[in-house]
């Protein structure tokens, strides 16, 4: 039996992550700090974000332009063409895409960003929504270093930014990307990357549509016959109804809740061959057209920019997706309801040393789907009055175990994995006033050790999504009302690797937070807000980028303070 099985749950990754802090300290590893990114203007209305610009290497890049001033005014998706770069031609230390956007004063909806690579998504994220004052622009940034091989020969690629501009809405996009391409330093070692990527879906930008439960991202793929180790990188963004999943209720009280159905709870799951293969979480991502646009003016939501994949490991399956046969790596979402678009590429590690190998699953504990229990607990008043609360909960425990006979040697590879999801809704629903307090909280604990002759190698992960958004509508007598919005929202991550390679231990905080009051007139129009404040909050640590922190607060939708560095004083 494998030990990552007997560990008791949640287990894993505090083990790891002493291990990997003991490692540390042993090697003397120097821990320079992160590259800080430009501070934000004081005053200004323009998005801003306290994220950090990615960790470059020391070495000069090699800049290849993607696109450069597309407008965005249709639905038409935007070609380019891609030639790898001459002066650098890899092995590359680091790929970093680089992308700027802006949108013009005016009136426009959030928009959905795809750039796309041969049909490999390299970029998804949302746009800011202007105002009929202030235009807007915001930079995002991706490591692309893993997806390597994709860059080594010219091939086309596309932006699919779809907008729609009229004597309506006259908000215009624009962007530019550029890839960034970083020489492995002298007397140093290139990484490991992946030989061969594969997007699972040949759909524009990179992505495919799911609309319910039963729709699969499936496609048929002849791969190579020395797979090692294999990942799946998923990007699940909701979208038309399931854009607020989170808010969503049984089918058989939506109507009375003036809520949504299909229930508050949503999953990715993978399969291999029609075999369930492993399970990914979705983030509740909130636009910035999202609830209440104020809300997000100028700070917008967590990760809503630059949405971040969730890496699930098929490493188990290696032995069986090099056998030779055609296979089929499929996707799914849980309970989508109308519908959610999907990007998927498939990031294969070959062994160099063997033209064939082989191997087997040997253990399987992962059910085909969730089974999560929804409790309603609803009164009605005799004057129409609904009080009470939805709550929606999931706990999922996987163990999968496989190995591939390489030239190197048997690997055997274990994934052990904890999911646990709750969705709390406290609802008041009368003539006069319509409240709904979400509690929501996502927790991933994982784990996979990795077993070669005597040596053995752990990595662990512990990811949580806590979202807290309140709604508080109320109606006067006049026909006028006023919508108070809370927003709470956090993307807390520990990962370490010990073992194999240099010991890593990383922790990153994402926190955003905003509260407006919409005020509206007897027509339903709005007429102006109160006590409308925004902030974010983010910090990072890693034994190979150092310390980061950046918080930023805004008042009455204008920037008002940045502080830069008071999370690292005590690291």
């Amino acid at each position: 039996m494998s030990p990552l099985s007997r560990l008791p749950r949640h287990a894993i990754l505090p083990l790891i992550l002493l291990t990997a802090s003991l490692g540390l300290a042993a090697s003397g590893l120097a821990q320079p700090s992160a590259t800080s990114p430009s501070t934000p203007v004081v005053g200004s209305g323009n998005t801003v974000t306290a994220d950090p610009p990615l960790p470059r290497p020391r070495t000069t890049p090699c800049t290849v332009q993607l696109f450069a001033n597309f407008q965005f005014a249709d639905f038409s998706p935007k070609p380019f063409t891609y030639t790898p770069p001459a002066a650098c031609p890899g092995p590359w230390a680091k790929v970093i895409l680089s992308a700027d956007f802006s949108i013009t004063a005016g009136r426009q909806f959030d928009r959905t960003a795809e750039i796309a690579l041969g049909h490999t998504n390299l970029y998804f994220g949302t746009t800011a929504e202007p105002s009929g004052t202030v235009a807007r622009n915001w930079h995002v940034e991706r490591d692309l270093t893993d997806y390597s091989p994709l860059f080594a020969t010219g091939q086309t690629g596309e932006v699919n930014l779809g907008n729609l501009v009229n004597s309506t809405f006259t908000g215009i996009l624009s962007g530019s990307a550029v890839l960034q391409f970083y020489p492995v330093a002298k007397h140093e070692p290139a990484p490991r990357t992946a030989d061969t990527v594969i997007s699972l879906s040949t759909g524009t930008g990179g992505t495919a549509t799911l609309a319910n439960t039963s729709s699969v991202l499936a496609p048929t793929l002849s791969l190579p016959t020395n797979v090692e180790a294999a990942y799946l990188d998923v990007i699940p963004q909701s979208q038309s109804g399931d854009e607020f999943w989170y808010t969503c209720v049984l089918d058989d009280v939506a109507g009375e809740l003036a809520s949504c159905g299909g229930t508050a709870f949503r999953e990715v799951e993978v399969t291999v061959d029609g075999q369930p293969a492993g399970v990914a979480p979705v983030y509740p991502w909130i636009f910035t057209g999202g609830i209440d646009p104020l809300l997000w003016r100028p700070i917008p939501g967590v990760q809503t920019l630059n949405f971040q994949p969730y890496r699930v490991d098929l490493t188990p399956f290696a032995g069986v997706l090099a056998n030779g046969q055609p296979h089929q790596v499929g996707v799914r979402i849980y309970n989508a309801n109308n519908f959610f678009v999907v990007a998927a590429s498939l990031l294969l590690y070959q062994d160099h040393g063997a033209s064939h190998v082989t191997g087997a699953v040997t253990r399987n504990t992962l059910s085909a789907a969730p089974s999560p229990v929804v409790e309603e607990n609803l009164t009605t008043a005799p004057d129409g009055t609904i009080t009470g609360t939805v709550t929606t909960t999931s706990k999922r425990q996987l163990t999968i175990s496989g190995y591939v006979n390489t030239s190197h040697g048997k690997v055997e590879t274990t994934v052990a994995q904890s999911l646990d999801f709750t969705n709390r809704q406290d609802f008041t629903v009368s003539a006069t006033r319509f409240t709904q307090n979400i509690t929501q909280g996502t927790k991933i604990d994982s784990g996979t050790e990795t077993r070669q002759g005597g040596s053995v190698a752990l990595a662990g992960k512990h990811l949580s999504y806590p979202l807290t958004l309140d709604i508080d509508f109320v109606a006067n007598a006049d026909g006028s009302g006023a919508q108070t919005t809370t927003y709470d929202q956090k993307f807390d991550s520990q990962e370490a690797r010990v073992g194999k390679g240099i010991p890593f231990v990383g922790t990153v905080t994402n926190h955003a937070a905003s509260v407006d009051t919409l005020l509206f007139d007897a027509s339903g129009s709005v007429t102006g807000f109160a006590n409308r404040k925004s902030s974010q909050d983010y910090f990072s640590l890693a034994t190979d980028s150092g310390c980061y922190s950046r918080s930023i607060t805004a008042q009455d939708g204008l920037l008002a303070t940045v502080t830069d560095g008071k999370g690292c004083l005590s690291h």
